[in-house]
């Protein structure tokens, strides 16, 4: 087994190793002066496991061809299997024809991985499951549910809310294991990173709500949703968030917002911004992730990691 770091986000890459107590393996992972991707792998990789770590977050484009290429410079160099480690997958929003006329464009991720000689696909808390179907290699898919449960603390008045209707599966697997209520903020989304707050189902009154969704990006809709369960009662308003993209106004929105505390997943690497702001806490998924990497390295079930 030898795993190798992208750019993406090597203090996660770091983490991980250092949880499997093995090195990472070394590797230029660079550009040339045109800004093409050069990788050159720095060991030996003959007949061995190859694990690439690398998440698909800004730049999206940029990050998805170093992993591919990388896979390829694996391949060519003999590897037994190449397995691509992407915590956070890109481009999961685009799953579906939502308009005429627009691509599907997990699907051609989908497709990019697999061509690049890649046997499998590990990742956490892909948009929608079914993107799983897009891909004809194994998909090992986590869920960041443990890394939430042990950080939450139950309260009498706790409430799990989801900000959509597709998000309700996700925050209704933390009401089960809270054995507390849930709520859905009912929301139209007119355009892309813009959306209005329409209904809310549930009592919200003199709770302490925590908003659960996979994706925070611009952190709009997040920071609507939170000023709406205020407006009708809610006491205080978290959020639980798996992915925290933060891109343009996101860091400001989140310190201005009614939201008392934002906590997301290291998946992807954190702005100096982002740092800075003190509702802001991540938390690591380098052991559920060091844990799921070895049980398939050892062809064991890792299905244990999913409670």
């Amino acid at each position: 087994m030898i795993i190798f770091s992208g750019n993406s986000n090597r203090p996660l890459s770091e983490k991980i190793a250092s949880y499997l107590d093995i090195p990472l393996g070394a590797a230029t992972v660079g550009q040339f002066s045109d800004g093409e991707t050069r990788i050159e792998l720095g060991c030996n990789v003959r007949g061995r496991d190859v694990y690439i770590i690398q998440s698909s977050c800004m730049p999206a484009n940029h990050n998805i061809m170093e992993a591919v290429i990388m896979a390829d410079a694996a391949r060519r160099a003999s590897a037994k299997t190449v397995n691509l480690v992407m915590p956070y997958f890109g481009y999961a929003r685009q799953e579906r024809k939502s308009a005429p006329r627009t691509p599907i464009t997990a699907k051609l991720v989908a497709d990019l991985i697999a061509a690049a000689g890649i046997s499998r696909l590990v990742t956490m808390e892909l948009h929608t499951g079914a993107i799983q179907g897009f891909f004809n290699i194994p998909v090992d898919h986590l869920f960041a549910k443990p890394i939430f449960s042990s950080y939450f603390r139950k309260t009498d008045n706790m409430l799990m809310v989801s900000p959509d209707a597709g998000g309700v599966e996700r925050a209704r697997a933390l009401a089960k294991m809270y054995d507390c209520g849930l709520a859905i903020i009912d929301k139209r989304r007119d355009r892309p990173n813009e959306s209005n707050v329409m209904n809310l189902i549930g009592d919200v009154k003199g709770k302490d709500c925590i908003l659960v969704d996979d994706i925070c990006d611009t952190a709009g809709s997040l920071t609507k949703a939170a000023q709406a369960l205020m407006d009708e009662g809610a006491s205080s308003v978290k959020a639980c968030v798996s992915h925290a993209v933060l891109s343009g106004p996101a860091v400001e929105r989140i310190a201005n917002s009614a939201l008392t505390e934002f906590v997301c997943t290291d998946t992807i690497l954190l702005s100096d911004e982002a740092k800075k702001c003190n509702k802001i806490r991540q938390l690591s998924i380098a052991e559920l992730f060091g844990k799921a990497l070895r049980r398939i390295h050892n062809a064991d079930s890792i299905s244990s990691l999913f409670v």
